[in-house]
């Protein structure tokens, strides 16, 4: 087909049907392509909505150094804990000495027995110093050095409605981006086939002028021949040759026309705009007039196609779920929560320095209070919010009815205009060829015969225009009943 053929430009000419352009417009078009990316977004969102009715898990970790550690017993307490037998033993000599010096009977025995004594209470502390520094040593907490790790997990169970609503929400702007790039394509089609049906009208208006041009160089050399015959004046000569640098002009003036509207198409199919190609309707095609429905049908057809209106419908829904969202915030929300953690040192079993775990599992409950009426107002906000949106909805359903009918008659207008065209070009044929045969009998001036020939222009641009106007009259009808399709 003629879609593929432009895979790589080349010099031949190509010919393109209005089918072909439209496919190489939708592919190619940035805006097109930007559009159908914001459809594939608007999709992710949603699927990223869904995930709020699932549980959530995340990890944690953390390695932290500080400058000092926790101690649960004060640098006094450890050092009377790690001397606390010496301290003893100290205690004891004293009280010794003071019964030798109160009783100096027993001075004797005390300094027999003393050797013992010290033996025995050296002993008593150095196992008393032990104890009390493994104590120290047991509740040292060594806290600079603390690592954590923890799975947490939460499950809404209700939420006052904020994430149905989301849910909702995500997946009507989903729906919308797949509305608003039915309208870009379809502005987008309108735009290509007003491109195309401007070539095919310029190329036949090109033909006519080169027709009409011919027609007067040839009149002019008629002219010249009857001027010598001394049936015509030097007067009729020169308007004939007026006529015929005017006719020249009008030829150049389309032939650049023509050059400028196919460069615009070639842009909008996303070609070269040096492309040569041609149309497959430029050679001329029989006008079939459409049929067309009743004015009711028309309308009743656009209100369920539009795809502005299903937008615009959409855009209401979201708002009402707004205003649910808003009122989620009246709600209490109720969360499951579990988690498991590990860390060290830990304080489960006393301080050890080695990881250790505990889970937990729990419910959370947020209810509000007292927001001032903050809720309240937001609520009301999002009604007149909703409330707008109803009724631009409504408004523009009222737009789109009249934009239909406005075009249906337009439609009826270019119909009749085409077969009145169609029968003013059969007159002014014949009336040319009744001029011509006139002025070579010389019982018609050639004045005469510039206007039956001025008069067959017209009559043939006239056609020309009115089929044209007939092609887009239906197109204009097609997109405001929202039935344009490629």
């Amino acid at each position: 087909m003629a879609v593929a053929m432009f895979g790589c430009m080349s010099t031949t000419a190509q010919t393109l049907s209005l089918d072909s352009c439209r496919a190489l417009a939708i592919r190619n078009n940035k805006e097109l392509q930007m559009s159908a990316l914001r459809q594939e977004a608007a999709h992710w969102q949603h699927k990223s909505a869904v995930t709020n009715y699932l549980p959530k898990i995340t990890g944690v970790g953390t390695y932290q150094h500080t400058s000092r550690q926790i101690s649960v017993l004060s640098d006094e307490n450890q050092e009377s804990l790690s001397k606390m037998g010496t301290g003893t033993k100290m205690t004891i000599a004293k009280e010794l000495k003071g019964v030798m010096a109160n009783n100096p009977s027993l001075a004797p025995m005390v300094t027999t027995l003393s050797p013992i004594f010290e033996g025995l209470l050296n002993g008593v502390g150095n196992s008393m110093d032990m104890i009390g520094q493994s104590l120290v040593d047991a509740l040292d907490t060594d806290t600079r050095n603390l690592t954590v790790a923890g799975v947490m997990m939460t499950q809404p169970l209700y939420m006052g409605g904020k994430i149905r609503a989301y849910d909702k929400i995500t997946r009507l702007a989903e729906q919308a981006a797949g509305y608003q790039h039915t309208m870009e394509e379809q502005d987008l089609l309108v735009s290509v086939d007003e491109a195309y049906w401007r070539i095919v009208s310029l190329q036949s208006k090109k033909q006519l002028a080169e027709s009409f041009l011919t027609t007067v160089q040839k009149l002019d050399q008629d002219v010249e021949r009857v001027i010598a015959e001394g049936m015509a004046t030097k007067a009729d000569g020169l308007s004939v040759k007026v006529k015929l640098n005017e006719a020249e002009v009008a030829n150049i003036q389309v032939e650049n026309g023509l050059a400028l509207s196919r460069m615009a198409l070639a842009q909008l199919c996303g070609l070269p705009l040096d492309s040569q190609f041609t149309l497959a309707d430029e050679a001329g095609t029989d006008v079939c007039l459409p049929s067309m429905a009743k004015q009711e049908e028309s309308v009743e057809t656009a209100l369920q196609n539009r795809a502005e209106l299903q937008a615009l419908d959409i855009a209401a829904q979201v708002k009402r779920q707004q205003v649910n969202v808003a009122r989620s915030a009246y709600l209490p929300n109720l969360m499951l929560t579990a988690g498991y953690t590990t860390m060290k040192p830990n304080f489960f079993n006393g301080f050890r320095r080695k990881f250790d775990d505990v889970w937990s599992v729990g419910v959370m409950l947020k209810v509000p209070i007292i927001t001032w009426g903050d809720r309240i107002y937001k609520v009301r906000q999002a009604k007149a919010e909703a409330k707008i949106a109803e009724t631009r909805l409504a408004e523009v359903r009222e737009k789109v009815s009249l934009q239909v009918n406005q075009n249906h008659q337009k439609l009826q207008e270019a119909q009749k205009r085409y077969a009145t065209a169609l029968r003013s070009q059969e007159q002014a044929d014949e009336n040319l060829r009744m001029a011509n045969l006139g002025m070579r009998e010389g019982v018609i001036p050639v004045s005469n015969v510039l206007q039956a020939q001025t008069a067959w222009l017209s009559a043939h641009s006239t056609l020309v225009e009115a089929e044209i106007d007939v092609r887009l009259a239906d197109l204009y009808l097609q997109r405001s009943m929202g039935t344009l399709r490629r």
